[in-house]
C-alpha cells in the first residue's frame, strides 16, 4: 500500500513531534509544560498564547503516536477533498471549539465550588494562593496534601484554620480546577474526523479495542455519544480517565457545524432560484 500524505497534515505532525522532543529534552521536562499548556485562566501559569500552543503539546509518546496517525489517516483525505485552507480551518476551528466547550465544563465546576466557600470571606488573595497549591501526587491532587500546604498560608494570613468539610470540599474542587491542564491536538483530529465522517458516510471504521467495521455515519455519533457520558458521569471508556471529554465533543461539534454550512452553500450554489 501507498503511502500518502498531504502537505498541511505533514507539517502539523512535524511540529507536534518538534513540540514533544522539546517537552521531554528541556527544562527538567517542565519548560515547555509550564509555558506551552494551556492553563485554567484563573492559574498563575496561565498565558494568552497557550489557547493555540496546547494543541501542540501531548503528555506521552502513547498520546502523541495516537492522536498522529489519527491525523494522518484521516487528515490526509479530508485535505486531499477539500485543500488545506479548509483543512486548516476546520482543525484549528475545531481546536478552539474543544478549548472552548472544555473551559466551559470547567467553569460550571468552578462557579459551583466558589458558592461552597463563599460564607468564608476569604480576601481573593489568600483564595488565589490555596487554589494555585500543587497537591499532586502522581497524576492525582490529594486532599490531604491540600490540607497540610494550606494551613501554614492560613496561619501566616492570621485566617481561621477551624474550616468546615463542606468548605473544603469547595476549595479542594477550586484546586483541582485551578490546576487543571489540556494539552493534546485530540479537539483538533474529532473535528477532522467529524469532517471526514459527513463526506463518507459509509466508510467502515473500527476501534482498536473493538475490531468491528462500523459505518462512519454510526461510528462517529456513538464515539462523540461515549465522550459526553463520560464527562458527565467519569466513566471511562477507551480513554484515560484524565480525558478532556468535553474537548472532544466540542471540537467534533465544530467540525460537523463547519462541514454542514459547506455543503449546503455548494448545494444552494446549483439550486434553482
Amino acid at each position: 500500500m501507498r503511502f500518502n500524505i498531504t502537505d498541511a497534515v505533514k507539517h502539523l505532525i512535524i511540529i507536534n513531534v518538534v513540540m514533544f522532543i522539546g517537552t521531554v529534552t528541556l527544562g527538567d521536562g517542565l519548560l515547555f509544560k509550564r509555558l506551552f499548556t494551556m492553563y485554567f485562566p484563573t492559574n498563575d501559569l496561565f498565558q494568552p498564547w497557550q489557547v493555540v500552543t496546547h494543541m501542540f503539546m501531548h503528555g506521552g509518546p502513547a498520546h502523541l503516536l495516537f492522536n498522529m496517525f489519527a491525523l494522518w489517516m484521516f487528515g490526509t483525505p479530508v485535505e486531499q477533498r477539500l485543500g488545506s485552507k479548509k483543512f486548516l480551518f476546520i482543525y484549528f476551528s475545531a481546536g478552539f471549539g474543544a478549548l472552548l466547550f472544555q473551559l466551559g465544563y470547567y467553569y460550571v465546576d468552578y462557579f459551583t465550588a466558589m458558592q461552597s466557600v463563599a460564607d468564608l470571606n476569604m480576601s481573593s488573595e489568600l483564595l488565589n494562593k490555596i487554589i494555585n497549591i500543587d497537591a499532586t501526587s502522581g497524576q492525582y491532587i490529594k486532599g490531604e496534601i491540600l490540607q497540610q500546604k494550606m494551613m501554614p498560608i492560613l496561619n501566616e494570613a492570621n485566617f481561621n484554620t477551624n474550616i468546615s468539610s463542606s468548605n473544603f470540599a469547595g476549595l479542594f474542587n477550586l484546586n483541582v480546577v485551578n490546576t487543571s491542564a489540556m494539552v493534546g491536538a485530540s479537539g483538533c483530529i474529532m473535528g477532522i474526523l467529524a469532517a471526514f465522517g459527513m463526506m463518507n458516510p459509509n466508510a467502515k471504521l473500527m476501534m482498536i479495542f473493538l475490531p468491528i467495521p462500523i459505518k462512519a455515519k454510526y461510528f462517529i455519533p456513538g464515539i462523540i455519544l461515549l465522550d459526553v457520558i463520560s464527562a458527565l458521569t467519569g466513566q471511562s471508556f477507551f480513554s484515560p480517565s484524565n480525558t478532556a471529554y468535553m474537548a472532544h465533543v466540542g471540537g467534533a461539534v465544530i467540525g460537523f457545524v463547519v462541514m454542514y454550512f459547506w455543503k449546503k452553500n455548494e448545494k444552494d450554489k446549483y439550486r434553482w432560484n
